[in-house]
């Protein structure tokens, strides 16, 4: 009904526009009416209407952008931004969306520069300070980052996102207790957020309380059909606990819930060789290049296994497949050429003898 509904909005309104073609509200409201729609393509084409007839309508301008944006396609996003900003020089959402690119395009002080004029025309809007949040944290300057998320729930206290990447800072600075908080005041407000779930329970895993971690862990499975990453991070608390017969059999309901996923072949080829079962280890390995075969990182994990099984040119093949993946990861090169030497001096020690 709602569908349908919307649909006789957007007919009654398309008939309105043609008797009156200039009236700007009517292209404000049908551009909303597609958003809701989710027809972006519709979208653009009205406010480009619009624009046609009012070539420095701001709100217009912005909606492109933004339009732009969400296609990733930041420079067009930036054009309509910049004639926005040519209009209006005092509104803080162009400021704001502006800081948006060139935090995508990873310019940090570019960024910060028009988060903070955004700030000048507009402190009271929390948003802001998460997204400068995001910066530091993105350059892992996580006091920084920290000191921003805690001025926006200082102006919305129930912000979930600034709860939850405040909670990940805290993780990171090895203040679980607070991060444990935090993550359990987003779950006072969204107790079927499985994922919030799942950061409880990696916070309760890194404070030693086993049985309260496996609790949260089994609460997050019991809300999605999406187990693939829970067990993942079950699994890891398992072997933080030293359970390690549990935590393979956990990494195992991972590859039968998503065998075509690398992610599971590696961490329990990672348990197997540290508990040198390198032969175990090694078929896993190849099972997650079978499915994710352009991964330098695995190639290492595997040359690294072949060595520690004495499989020295099996360890170099491995590497070298490293490196032709990522030929600039200079500690990829380290590794190589250092069993390569060691080899070399192996052989001919042999041959002298």
């Amino acid at each position: 009904m709602e569908n349908i509904s919307l649909n006789e909005k957007i007919n009654e309104l398309v008939v309105k526009m043609a008797k009156e073609p200039k009236n700007i509200e009517n292209y404000y409201e049908l551009s909303e009416l597609y958003i809701q729609q989710k027809d972006y393509d519709k979208v653009m084409s009205v406010l480009d209407s619009l624009l046609a007839i009012k070539p420095d309508d701001v709100q217009a301008l912005v909606g492109m952008g933004t339009m732009w944006f969400y296609e990733r396609d930041f420079r067009k996003s930036l054009s309509y931004y910049n004639k926005a900003l040519e209009v209006n020089p005092k509104n803080f959402l162009i400021y704001y969306n502006i800081g948006n690119v060139f935090a995508e395009w990873k310019n940090f002080s570019k960024a910060l520069f028009y988060y903070n004029r955004a700030i000048d025309l507009n402190s009271g809007n929390p948003e802001i300070y998460n997204a400068i949040a995001l910066l530091y944290q993105d350059i892992e300057d996580y006091v920084e980052s920290k000191a921003y998320y805690e001025k926006a729930l200082s102006l919305d206290p129930e912000n979930t996102n600034a709860l939850i990447d405040l909670g990940n800072v805290c993780f990171k600075l090895n203040d679980y207790e607070t991060a444990l908080k935090l993550f359990k005041k987003v779950f006072v407000l969204h107790p079927d957020n499985e994922l919030v779930a799942v950061c409880i329970a990696n916070a309760l895993t890194l404070m030693k309380d086993r049985e309260q971690a496996y609790a949260y862990f089994e609460k997050a499975l019991s809300m999605t059909e999406e187990k693939y990453n829970i067990y993942i991070c079950y699994a890891i608390a398992l072997t933080e606990f030293k359970e390690y017969d549990m935590a393979e059999g956990m990494f195992r309901k991972a590859i039968e819930f998503n065998p075509k996923k690398a992610n599971a072949y590696i961490l329990l080829a990672n348990l197997y060789s540290n508990k040198n079962r390198l032969q175990e280890a090694i078929e896993l390995y190849r099972k997650a290049l079978r499915v994710e075969p352009n991964n330098a990182e695995t190639y290492m994990l595997l040359g690294n296994t072949h060595y520690l099984d004495n499989d020295i040119e099996q360890a170099i093949s491995s590497y070298r497949a490293s490196i032709e993946l990522a030929p600039d990861n200079d500690e990829y090169r380290l590794v190589y050429s250092q069993v390569i030497e060691d080899y070399v001096k192996s052989v001919r020690g042999e041959h002298h003898e």
